[in-house]
């Protein structure tokens, strides 16, 4: 497995940990081999396995294949650290270590045949993600992150964009399964179109969270996530200049998900909590 450019263990990079280099280069090839089995394995007649929180939020075989494929990647290699995973992995471990795995974010993109889906694989050390790899495989894509070390996309470093007002900021969104939920995002999105450039919903947290990163976005905001959603996007985009959080003064929750330039983050919040976003 080969170290991207500009990630620790590269020439120049300002990471140095040893344990840091070692859980990117296995994130990295975890991301890369189940981004394959999903390109290249999708059966033409992909059909639903199951479903979670509604009729509409839909589990495929391929998330279960995938996670599958990661858990067992990474138990392998590090058998001593935890799990997390969307399709129901889960283990404590010993290491201090957790990875936290959405093994198809998007998956109704994924079911209809649309490109914007992407395998997450983060690395938590004492519940703070310092290793976070987005694999993004129609994009040919790999966003890339290590706590104090940058946000990458392959080997350039990632920034984001420069601040403009509300009004020309372009912002990404995304709506919950639920329908008394979606009702109410609907209602705050009909409130904030007027106050933004305009608004996208691109159907995958973390491509949002790292198009943020790499300046395609100003800002990118969510109700509902879960840890695996936003565990390896989260630390991309603030590695990469934006700031994250949920609520004035609170951290990024399932309650709500903020991630923006400097300049666009606090307006944005402000209309967010006065709207009622982070709740339904």
């Amino acid at each position: 497995m080969t170290v991207p450019p500009g990630s620790p263990g590269s020439p120049g990079s300002p990471a140095t940990d040893p344990l840091l280099r070692e859980l990117l280069d296995l994130a990295l090839e975890a991301g890369r081999r189940a981004g394959a089995l999903l390109r290249d394995g999708r059966p033409d007649d992909l059909a639903v396995a199951k479903t979670k929180t509604s009729p509409i939020d839909v589990v495929t075989e391929m998330d279960i294949a995938a996670e599958k494929l990661i858990t067992g990647f990474l138990a392998e290699h590090r058998p001593q650290d935890g799990l997390l995973g969307e399709e129901g992995a889960a283990s404590p471990g010993t290491s201090g270590i957790r990875w936290v795995i959405d093994p198809l974010d998007g998956t109704v993109n994924y079911l209809y045949g649309l490109p914007t889906w992407a395998v997450s694989i983060a690395a938590e050390r004492d519940g703070e993600s310092v290793v976070g790899v987005v694999e993004v495989p129609l994009r040919g894509e790999t966003f890339h992150a290590v706590r104090g070390g940058g946000a990458w996309l392959g080997d350039r470093r990632l920034a984001v964009r420069p601040s403009p007002e509300l009004d020309q900021a372009l912002v990404g969104t995304g709506f919950a399964y639920v329908q008394t939920r979606r009702a109410h995002q609907a209602d705050v999105v009909q409130r904030l179109i007027p106050r933004v450039r305009d608004i996208r919903r691109g159907g995958s947290a973390a491509i949002d969270l790292c198009d943020v990163a790499a300046g395609r976005l100003d800002a990118y905001y969510e109700r509902g996530l879960n840890p695996w959603d936003l565990a390896a996007g989260d630390l991309i985009a603030r590695e990469a200049g934006a700031l994250t959080g949920g609520r004035p003064g609170e951290r990024a929750s399932g309650e709500l998900v903020l991630a923006a330039s400097e300049g666009v983050f606090g307006p944005l919040q402000e209309f967010l909590e006065e709207a009622g976003a982070w709740h339904d």
